[in-house]
């Protein structure tokens, strides 16, 4: 005996196992008392829980019997009598800067922002080409970026065959009384090379041949490129200089797939230009590309707009924003982004309860329709009239998972449905087992079991499963229900603080034989 109180080890577990038996008693309650002390204060106004154990109700501020943590202040539902509401407190729902708004109908507009460049209008670009083979003599053009005007100088040339070709029209000029079809086919050739009437009639006055001739622009508009030098020899239909007219340019925007259903040639579309600051400017929507770019997964919009100050220059970023009605959607309810709550797929709002001026909400799930802006379209969920909180949506939601009530966390989809019927048990323990069964099965999100009358109160999704299906889960772990009896092997291994009253006679089923 003495040596085995000298081992040391020995007595750190004894104080260890004295300490938690005088901590036992001191600070522990029993779970009876949990229980009665939740019912006796059931009915009263001021209700305080615990956040870790919202089961827990006292009727004044204290610790959790349980994890020692400060409880908080919990209203009941005595307001309305409906089990799944929320009900906050007026100052909760100040703090929580809770905001509430009336839904109604509205004419829906969803408003597309575009993002694009200003390009050069494609109908508008010409290509100045040497008419006729020949050396580059002179540039009267040299850059890019210049200005020119039809019938303007641009590249003075020495051509060989143009010599040539001067030379028969003199000599048709001289038999033209005897031959003057020679005559004209020999100015009908230097036409062919673009000449003018006014070139052609110079070489007739002068009697002499010209060893360079002027390449004149066919347009107005603004050198894009310069295709050439001083020396260069170019052949016939050489590109010498691309011209641009930028009296009109294009917009052409990028539209999304998601975009492109609520767009349409011939809608309006205001836009801005990221060098203009504060200057808007306005279009219609004049082409829609059929084609979706394979590699950025967009459309290009084009819109066609005049530029006769030459303000909008290419390759200028340009915002642009369209203002689409949604025929298919006249008359839908709209509410703001911040009113909804997301859950994967599922969207949720919280409606104010009209029965009481008291801050009572109730969750809603809803289908949602196109985004507008910060705004969403409501299909179905909500009527016109309702109430719904459109800020501290979040707190609200909080709030009702704290009190175990349904939630956006509560289910994935469906209708919530509530039911009542009756659990056999005895004690907390049989609470505490039979509610923690009946959450075990998917999609239950509250389960309330009554010790005194023996009904459970659960809130669970139709879609997802049934009361059936929670009475047989309840059964399986050795509680009777109405549907289902608990096999006799299971009942037995409860503990004897849990051995309800059982009937014997033939009516009771096996829960695995049913």
């Amino acid at each position: 005996m003495k040596k085995s109180l000298s081992n040391k080890y020995l007595i750190y577990s004894l104080l260890i196992l004295v300490g938690l038996l005088l901590g036992r008693l001191i600070f522990h309650t029993p779970r009876a008392e949990i229980s009665q002390t939740n019912e006796a204060i059931s009915e009263k106004e001021d209700v305080w829980t615990c956040a870790m154990h919202p089961h827990i109700r006292m009727d004044k501020p204290g610790k959790c019997p349980i994890c020692a943590m400060d409880l908080i202040p919990l209203v009941s539902n005595h307001v309305t009598g409906d089990a799944d509401a929320i009900h906050l407190s007026r100052e909760a729902a100040s703090l929580a800067n809770v905001v509430t708004s009336v839904v109604s109908s509205q004419k829906p507009v969803k408003e597309v922002r575009l993002y694009g460049k200003v390009q050069a209008d494609e109908r508008l670009l010409q290509s100045q080409v040497a008419h006729i083979p020949g050396r580059i003599e002179k540039l009267f053009v040299n850059f890019t970026g210049e200005s020119v005007s039809k019938g303007q100088k641009l590249v003075s040339i020495y051509s060989p065959e143009l010599i040539t070709a001067q030379q028969e029209l003199l000599e048709a000029i001289k038999i033209k009384d005897l031959q003057p079809e020679i005559y004209v086919a020999a100015k009908e050739k230097l036409r062919l090379w673009k000449l003018t009437n006014q070139q052609i009639a110079t070489i007739e006055n002068s009697g002499q041949v010209k060893q360079e001739f002027d390449i004149l622009s066919n347009t107005t508009g603004t050198i894009l490129t310069r295709r050439i030098n001083p020396g260069d020899y170019v052949p016939a239909g050489t590109v010498l200089f691309d011209v641009a007219d930028l009296s009109k340019v294009w917009l052409l925007f990028d539209a999304y797939e998601s975009d492109l259903p609520f767009l349409e040639v011939g809608d309006h579309l205001s836009f801005t230009i990221q060098a203009l600051p504060g200057t808007k400017f306005n279009g219609k929507i004049s082409f829609i590309d059929p084609v979706i770019d394979p590699v950025t997964r967009v459309a290009k919009v084009r819109v066609e707009t005049g530029n006769a100050s030459g303000k909008l220059k290419p390759e200028m970023f340009a915002t642009g924003i369209v203002k689409a009605n949604l025929a298919e959607y006249q008359n839908k309810m709209v509410i703001p982004r911040s009113a909804v709550l997301w859950t994967g797929r599922r969207a949720i709002v919280y409606v104010k309860q009209t029965e009481t001026d008291e801050p009572v909400f109730k969750m809603h799930e809803i289908e949602l329709g196109p985004k507008l802006g910060n705004s969403y379209v409501v299909i179905s969920g909500l009527s016109d009239g309702e109430e719904i909180v459109t800020q501290g949506t979040f707190s609200v939601d909080a709030a009702a998972q704290l009190a175990g009530k349904p939630s956006m966390m509560s289910m994935e989809t469906g209708e919530i449905t509530t039911a009542q019927f009756e659990v056999s048990g005895l004690c907390e323990m049989c609470k505490e087992r039979i509610e923690q069964a009946a959450k075990s099965v998917r999609d239950v999100s509250v389960a309330n079991w009554n010790q005194e009358t023996g009904m459970l109160k659960v809130s669970f999704n139709a879609a997802k499963t049934s009361a059936d299906e929670i009475q047989q889960v309840i059964a399986g772990v050795g509680h009777d229900t109405p549907n289902y009896k608990a096999k006799d092997e299971v009942y037995d291994r409860l503990p004897d603080c849990c051995k309800y009253e059982r009937s014997r006679d033939a009516a009771i089923m096996d829960v695995h034989e049913h």
